[in-house]
């Protein structure tokens, strides 16, 4: 199931994050001071983090959601949010 307002966000927010990159790149390859490159690096961690929030978030609000009302699906559900979770504490 996959809300296409919820995926069309996301993919904004990709190209976004593929623009800092590519900034990031140019920024790299003009020499620029290494403080200024590592602002922009920090910048580009908060945007992915952002995302991985967002991701979560449309996650928890589809998937979840439905996992938690059908039996079967509850256990999956637990599973992949334990596993979540683990992925964010590393």
């Amino acid at each position: 199931m996959v809300d296409q307002k919820l995926k069309k966000r996301a993919l904004h927010r990709i190209k976004i994050i593929r623009g800092q990159l590519d900034g990031l790149l140019n920024a790299i390859e003009r020499e620029i001071y290494c403080p200024t490159l590592l602002e922009q690096s920090r910048s580009i961690e908060r945007s992915l983090k952002s995302l991985d929030t967002f991701l979560l978030e449309n996650h928890l609000r589809t998937h979840v959601k439905s996992q938690m009302q059908h039996k079967g699906d509850y256990e999956k559900a637990i599973k992949e949010l334990i596993a979540i979770y683990t992925l964010s504490n590393k």
